[in-house]
This record gives C-alpha cells, sequence and structure tokens, in this order.
C-alpha cells in the first residue's frame, strides 16, 4: 500500500516542470516539435486527477497506472516513452517490494525498454541523454552500496550532466534531426524535462532521509 510519498513526489514533478515550463517549451521550439511541455503538463494534469486512485494500491500497479495513464493523455512521442518507462518497471516491479535494493534494476529496466521503443541510445539528444547515464549511475552505486543521501546527490549531478551533454549533440532521432549541426548549442528539451523531474524527486527523497 502507498504512503503519502507518492502524492509528494507527484506535486514536487508538477511544481518543477509548471516553474521551468517557459524554458522547457523555448527548447523544443527552437529544435524540437514544440509540444513537449503541454503533452507532459497534460499527462501530469491526468495523474493528478486519479492522485486518490493511488492510495490502496502498491507500487507495482501505481508505476503501471501512471505509465498507462501517461500513455494514453500526454500523446506525441514523449507520451510513448514516458509510459514505456513506467509500464516497463512495472513489469519489473511485480512481486517485489520497492525498496533501495531492487529499485536499480527496476528502474535499469524501464530505461532499457525505453532505448528499444525509441530506437535511440546515448548521444543522439534525447531524454535518454539524461536517463541512461542516471541509470547507469544508480545501478553502480547501488552496487557499492554509496550512502543513500549521498547517492541521491550523486543522481541530481548525474542527470544535470546528461542533460548538459546534449547541448554539444548533433540529433540523430526526431525534428532536430533534420537541423544537422543548426541543432548544435540547444539542450534539448526531452533531455531537460527528465533532468527537471530526477532532480524533483531526489530532492523529495532526500528530504525524507533528513527526516527520518
Amino acid at each position: 500500500m502507498l504512503n503519502p510519498l507518492f502524492s509528494q513526489l507527484l506535486n514536487a514533478v508538477e511544481l518543477v516542470i509548471s516553474d521551468n515550463a517557459d524554458e522547457v517549451a523555448e527548447l523544443d521550439r527552437i529544435i524540437g516539435d514544440g509540444d513537449h511541455i503541454i503533452n507532459l503538463q497534460r499527462g501530469l494534469a491526468a495523474l493528478k486527477v486519479i492522485e486518490n486512485d493511488f492510495i490502496e494500491i502498491d507500487w507495482s500497479e501505481a508505476l503501471m497506472k501512471v505509465g498507462i495513464t501517461l500513455m494514453t493523455n500526454m500523446g506525441g512521442a514523449s507520451g510513448s516513452l514516458f509510459g514505456t518507462l513506467f509500464i516497463s518497471m512495472a513489469k519489473e516491479a511485480k512481486g517485489q517490494k520497492l525498496d533501495s535494493t531492487n529499485f536499480p534494476a527496476i528502474f535499469y529496466q524501464g530505461v532499457e525498454s525505453v532505448k528499444k521503443r525509441g530506437k535511440a541510445d546515448v548521444g543522439e539528444k534525447t531524454m535518454l541523454d539524461t536517463l541512461i547515464p542516471v541509470a547507469n549511475r544508480l545501478k553502480e552505486d547501488s552496487a557499492n552500496n554509496i550512502e543513500f543521501k549521498q547517492l541521491l546527490s550523486n543522481l541530481s549531478n548525474q542527470a544535470y550532466a546528461g542533460m548538459t551533454s546534449t547541448k554539444d549533440m548533433i540529433a540523430t532521432k526526431g525534428r532536430a534531426s533534420y537541423l544537422g549541426e543548426r541543432a548544435i548549442g540547444h539542450i534539448d528539451a526531452g533531455a531537460r524535462s527528465s533532468q527537471l523531474i530526477i532532480c524533483a524527486i531526489t530532492e523529495v527523497l532526500s528530504q525524507q532521509t533528513d527526516q527520518s
């Protein structure tokens, strides 16, 4: 059964996306399709509507519900990719108690599914330039038994580094791929929104650690 943590995470993500909406929209306007932030906010709004549905279900069911809700409400490529991330994580988490021991493998599998769905990898100026390094760092730090608060800080830093790395890349996926070298100098909107979401989540979890 879920606790208030889900609502805290959802509220934190919704707030950070709202606060940075204009920036993400501008990034997407320059080299993307221009609809990324609208689609993302639509997905978050749909989750907010059914927020109470998450109180009486376990994490695997919650991840599946998040994935399906995003996939059916966001639209566009990002809806499919974010939906795939959570649905794959839900399948991997089924029958398990979600904790710091098994979550790295669950998240890693989710990112692997996004790679397959998007037929993309790191270095192609997409959201995966944030997600893949974070998944790898999480797996590595967990295996090395890094202290939890330090692990969260490492993930935030890795997400930021992954996001900023897209600035100097030539895009090979999506609308940005048609711009060639003109896409250089601009951060990918999906990489930025993914970084914002990850950092919002790690901040909430870090605060929880401080209070425990």
